[in-house]
Order: structure tokens, then C-alpha cells, then sequence
């Protein structure tokens, strides 16, 4: 009788305010105006068709229902972007479309350039100290009587260390027979002579990165200011993430264009100003800056290519810009040979943005993101101006684009902010698993990356600076490359899933089965040798490389996707801030002179776990249609990762059978907008 009298009340127009959204992401009648029809087909890994809500009727009891339809919310084949208005303009097919993704894959090969630049600029060399003679022997002592083994304590991660830095620095500095003062010897000395005196006042530098002169030799950041290095490489990461959070919802308020212009114009600024830094404090400073910049460059050409490409091609064309970020990683090294200097260097890599201040006149701003918020007066100017770009006729608008435009020119612009994800059911769920996920692959992949570069591990191969940097760029690539084959066939859910499960086998396989080995192995009969564990972790560690890196990348591209339009830069901004707070793990254990690596490796293999079995709350956006609003972004709910065969009862229960069930709740209003054979998570039963 209660679901009775609401149904009553509801039908007659009495302008209450209908129940929230329930936990299958249903909506209520007022708001189901609003949503778009997703439109996505099951694909061929099984993905189950998204229903959309049907329109309501003129005295449907939402929250504007004393006003016409027409006001409650504009037309849906405005709102239907990817089923309607991408057509119309002809697709990915029209010419300034190609264009358009073109210019957004261009600036990633500096983006590559600004990313790596801090292996190279902040990269520690070899140093010895400059003298020779008695005064060399006598510091030695002083040093070796004080810290110990120094050089555990001073030289690059990636080198073996020894202690017999006093004998060695004799021979190393002193060439003349009265033992007095020499010039700086052209070459570094041998490797065993890695130590360094830290009562010295002067030093020589054997730098590995190809320039003669960086910003660790610069202001000898050695001994006692080793720690500054670690600061300056905080800075860049935690510009970083700040510039996500903050520019992401800038772009959801104002548009990607001019965040995107405006962090072109200050990176220049702050970039080339970082060249000129006169100490360690105004380039960390300076570096945090020009990670707030290029954060925002980053965010808004994510978000613009994504917007621009139909379903389809969205994943093809985000990975090809990934490869040309890698191209930069590549060139990174040849350019710091070319340069010789960091200032130069830093001067180069920065110079090259110039040529995106013309994207002031050549890009527009993101179409979608102008239908979404309902600006429909910029929208129907950039319409026209892609039709004229492309020689498209009027009489291609089929579906009646342009007239259902026109009736709406007159409403207001609706803007989201970020924060309203706070009061979804599924949405906010979904981006903080992302979130997670991406944390963990960034985060652990630090912890491989030690495992085979670290001291754990003594490959000759892996002593030298190239092969350690171009090893890393290897596995990157190899991880994009199975990610466009593993998703191809997976989708983004599966794929997300296996590479999830990848980096939790390896993490755990080397945690515990590497002292499994290390216990047999000191038995003389066992067979096993320290050559036998080193090898099983360098496999691990590659492996665990592999997976991670894919695992971060395809949690970044899986929110842009199911992220509603208009908070898609906020919802990037966040899984993007939690792959840096990943990232920033790194230079925090080096700090620490590696204290606390084992439990920051189990505290992160045991997130694989808990990530693991999220994904699977995760919806599939393979071939669906972008969301454009909250409401869509709420419809992107869980299907089963394998489709129920034809004629099985599906275990969900239909919406009629949980009115029936749940009819103590303000369910019934809820469920009037929705088939009767719909079932809870928006899947129609068979």
C-alpha cells in the first residue's frame, strides 16, 4: 500500500523530491532526463550492453517537474555526443579531426624529454677528492675512522662499493714524487676508488650521463649535501602531483584550452629560469614550478585526445602518444652528449614548447566538454567551424544536429565540479580503485627497479649508466606493446586484471621464494649458489617491471574513460596525483639510505592483493560511448567478466524482484523509470 501511494504521488506531479540512487546505479526519474544512451554494444570480450534510462514523461515527479521537459534537461541527441554529433562531424575521418590528434602528439616527445631529465641533471657521479700527498692520507684515515665503509654511503646506487678509498686516493691524485698539489686528472679514477674523503673542500666528478658539468658537480650535493639531491628530485614529483590536483579541476571549470595555454606560457617561464639558478634552493624551487606547468600540459592533452577520438580509436591513438613520450626517453641520452652542460641542457629541453604558444590560434577548445556543460553558443561556433574546416555540407546532419541546437541556444552552462563525485553510489568507487591501482604500479615498480639495478644485484652489465637507463626504456616499451595486444583481446578490465595478477606473483615469488633459495643455498649439498638467487631475482624484478608499468598506464587511461566529461580532468587529476604519490616512494627510501625497502615492498605486494580483487567491481568500456554527465558516469556499473549463455537464469536480481524485496526503502519511484526485466546493475536478464 505505501508503494502504492507513492506511485500516486509521483505520477501526479507533485514536484517532491524523488529518493536517491540506489546501490545498482539506477536513477531517479527527475535526473534520468539527463541521461545520455550510452549506446555500446557488447564487444567481443563479453561486455554486456549498458541500458539507458528511457525519457521521462511531462508530470514525472523529478525535482523540475512543475516545469515543461524541454527545461528539466536539454535534448538527448545533444547530449548523445558520441551516437550523434561525432557522426555529424564526421568522425575520426574528417581532416581537422587528424589534424587536431596530430597536434596532441607532438608535445609528448618534450613531455618525454622533461620527464627523464632528472636522471641526467640529478644523476649522482663518481668523486674523489682533489689533492694528493701526505694531506690525501691523512684525511683518509679521518674518514675511514669516522664513517666506516664510506662507500656504502656515498657513491651512486648502481656501483659497487668498496672501503679502500685511502690507498686508492694516493694513487688516484698524486703523481709527483714531492706528493704536492695536482691538477684534476682528466679521467675518474677506477671503480674500487668510488669512496670520497668528507673532509674535503674540493672535489673531482666523474660524471656517468654524457654532460661535463651537472647539477650535482655544479654545487657538490656530495657528503653532507648529498641529501639536497633527494629534495630536488621531490620537488618535480610533488609539482607534479599538486599540478593535477589543482589544474584537473581548473580544466572541468574553465575549459582544457586555456589551462593548457596558460601552462604553456609558465613553464617557459619557469623552465628557462631553472637554467639560471644560482644555488640548490632556487632550482628546487624552480623544479616544483615546472612540474606544476607541465602537469597541466599533460592533464589537458590526455583529456582533449581522448574527447576527440570516437570509441573505437580512443585506446590506439592514447598508446601512440606513449610511444612518442618513449621516443623522448630514447633521444634523452644523445641530447645530454650533444649539450655537455645541464644548463644547456635544461635550456633545450624546454625551448622546444615555444611552438605550442600557436596552439592559441590553431586548437580549439574540446567540443565535448562545450555539449556536456551545455554551452551550447560556443558549441554551435565550433560546429561550424569544424563543418567549414572539413567542406561538409548542412544536408550531411542526418539526425538534425544543428536544429535541436538551436532550440537550446538560450540555456545556461551547467559546470561540475570534482567534488560532487563525493555524492555518487558507483562513480566515486570506481576512481578510487583506479586510484589505488595506480599507486600500487607506480609504487612497486620502484621496488623491482632496485631488485635489478640495487645492490642486491652485481651484473657487470648493469654497472654502467646506459644499460641501466636503456634496460628500464626497454621494459617500458615491451610493456605498451603487450598492453595493445592484451587489451585488444581483454578488454580494459581483463587486461587491467592480468597485469595486476603478474605484479603480484612476481612481487610475492621474490619476497619469499628468494629466501627460500638463500636458505638452501648455504647448504653445501643443496646445489644452489648466490649466482642462482641473483638470477631469479633479475627474472622477478623484469617481469614485476613489466606488469607494473602497464598496470599504472592502463589505470590512468581506464578513468579517463569511465570519468563523466565534465569532471574527466578532476578524475584524472587524482589517479594521475596517486601515480605520483607512487613515484615519490622512491626518492623518500633513498633518502633514508634504502632504510625500510623490505616493508615498503611487502606493503605494496599486499595492495596487489587487495587491487586484484577490486578490478573486479570495475566496469568494461571497451567500444562504449564516453560518459557525458554524472548520471552516465553512474551507469557504468559492473557486468561479469564472462556473459551468461543464452537462456540462464542471471543471479542478479530484476528491479521488480528487489522492489519486492527492499520495499521497506523509497525504491519504487526509483525502479518506475527502468523495464521491468532490468536488473539491479542495469543488465536486462535473458
Amino acid at each position: 500500500m505505501a508503494i502504492d501511494r507513492r506511485r500516486e504521488a509521483a505520477g501526479g506531479g507533485s514536484g517532491r523530491q524523488p529518493p536517491p540512487a540506489e546501490e545498482n546505479g539506477s536513477l531517479p526519474p527527475g535526473d534520468a532526463a539527463a541521461s545520455v544512451p550510452l549506446g555500446g554494444s557488447a564487444g567481443p570480450g563479453g561486455s554486456a550492453e549498458i541500458q539507458p534510462l528511457p525519457p521521462l514523461h511531462p508530470g514525472g515527479g523529478g525535482p523540475h517537474s512543475s516545469c515543461c521537459s524541454a527545461a528539466a534537461a536539454p535534448s538527448l541527441l545533444l547530449l548523445d555526443y558520441d551516437g550523434s554529433v561525432l557522426p555529424f562531424l564526421g568522425g575520426l575521418g574528417g581532416g581537422y579531426q587528424k589534424t587536431l590528434v596530430l597536434l596532441t602528439w607532438i608535445p609528448a616527445l618534450f613531455i618525454g624529454f622533461s620527464q627523464f631529465s632528472d636522471s641526467f641533471l640529478l644523476d649522482q657521479p663518481n668523486f674523489w677528492c682533489r689533492g694528493a700527498g701526505k694531506g690525501a692520507e691523512v684525511a683518509g684515515a679521518t674518514v675511514t675512522g669516522r664513517w666506516g665503509d664510506v662507500g656504502n654511503w656515498t657513491s651512486p646506487p648502481t656501483t659497487p662499493f668498496t672501503a679502500a678509498w685511502g690507498a686508492a686516493g694516493n694513487r688516484s691524485n698524486s703523481s709527483g714524487p714531492d706528493g704536492g698539489d695536482t691538477p684534476p686528472l682528466p679521467s675518474p679514477p677506477d671503480k674500487g676508488d668510488n669512496a670520497s674523503n668528507c673532509d674535503c673542500h674540493e672535489w673531482d666528478y666523474g660524471i656517468r650521463t654524457g654532460l661535463v658539468q651537472n647539477v650535482v658537480s655544479k654545487w657538490d650535493l656530495v657528503c653532507d649535501n648529498a641529501w639536497k639531491v633527494h629534495i630536488a628530485k621531490f620537488s618535480l614529483l610533488v609539482g607534479l602531483i599538486f599540478g593535477y590536483l589543482i589544474t584537473g579541476c581548473i580544466a572541468d571549470w574553465v575549459g582544457r584550452r586555456p589551462v593548457l595555454l596558460f601552462s604553456i606560457i609558465f613553464i617557459l617561464i619557469f623552465g628557462l629560469t631553472v637554467a639560471l639558478s644560482v644555488n640548490v634552493t632556487m632550482f628546487s624551487t624552480l623544479r616544483f614550478f615546472e612540474g606544476f606547468c607541465l602537469a597541466g600540459i599533460i592533464l589537458t592533452l590526455y583529456a582533449l585526445r581522448i574527447e576527440l577520438c570516437p570509441p573505437g580509436k580512443r585506446f590506439m591513438i592514447t598508446m601512440v602518444a606513449s610511444f612518442v613520450a618513449m621516443a623522448g626517453q630514447f633521444l634523452m641520452p644523445g641530447l645530454a652528449a650533444l649539450c655537455r652542460d645541464w644548463q644547456v641542457l635544461q635550456a633545450l629541453i624546454i625551448c622546444p614548447f615555444l611552438l605550442m604558444l600557436l596552439y592559441w590560434s590553431i586548437f580549439p577548445e574540446s567540443l565535448r566538454w562545450l555539449m556536456a556543460t551545455q554551452q551550447f553558443e560556443s558549441a554551435k561556433k565550433l560546429i561550424l567551424h569544424f563543418t567549414q574546416k572539413n567542406c561538409m555540407s548542412p544536408e550531411s546532419d542526418i539526425k538534425g544536429v544543428m536544429p535541436e541546437l538551436e532550440k537550446e541556444l538560450s540555456r545556461r552552462p551547467k559546470k561540475v565540479c570534482i567534488v560532487k563525485v563525493v555524492g555518487t553510489r558507483n562513480l566515486w568507487k570506481n576512481i578510487v580503485v583506479l586510484c589505488v591501482n595506480s599507486l600500487t604500479g607506480y609504487g612497486i615498480h620502484h621496488c623491482f627497479a632496485r631488485s635489478m639495478m640495487g645492490h642486491e644485484v652485481k651484473v657487470p652489465l648493469l654497472e654502467n649508466f646506459y644499460a641501466d637507463y636503456y634496460t628500464m626504456a626497454s621494459i617500458a616499451l615491451a610493456s605498451c606493446l603487450a598492453m595493445c595486444v592484451v587489451v585488444r583481446f581483454l578488454g580494459r578490465r581483463g587486461g587491467l586484471l592480468l597485469f595486476m595478477i603478474l605484479t603480484a606473483l612476481a612481487s610475492l615469488l621474490q619476497l619469499g621464494l628468494l629466501n627460500l633459495i638463500g636458505k638452501y643455498s648455504q647448504h653445501p649439498d643443496s646445489g644452489m649458489s648466490d649466482s642462482v638467487k641473483d638470477k631469479f631475482s633479475i627474472a622477478f624484478s623484469i617481469v614485476g617491471m613489466f606488469a607494473s608499468h602497464a598496470v599504472g598506464s592502463l589505470s590512468v587511461f581506464f578513468c579517463a574513460e569511465i570519468t563523466p566529461t565534465v569532471i574527466r580532468c578532476g578524475g584524472l587529476g587524482l589517479v594521475l596525483a596517486s601515480a605520483g604519490f607512487g613515484m615519490l616512494t622512491a626518492p623518500i627510501i633513498e633518502l633514508h639510505n634504502q632504510k625500510g625497502y623490505f616493508l615498503h615492498h611487502i606493503i605494496f605486494a599486499c595492495c596487489t592483493l587487495i587491487c586484484i580483487i577490486c578490478i573486479l567491481l570495475l566496469p568494461e568500456s571497451r567500444d562504449q560511448n564516453l560518459p557525458e554527465n554524472i548520471s552516465n558516469g553512474e551507469h557504468y556499473t559492473r557486468q561479469p567478466l564472462l556473459p551468461h549463455k543464452k537462456g540462464e537464469q542471471p543471479l542478479l536480481l530484476t528491479n521488480a524482484e528487489l522492489k519486492d524485496y527492499s520495499g521497506l526503502h523509497d525504491t519504487a519511484a526509483v525502479g518506475d523509470g527502468l523495464p521491468e526485466g532490468t536488473t539491479a546493475n542495469g543488465m536486462k536478464s535473458m
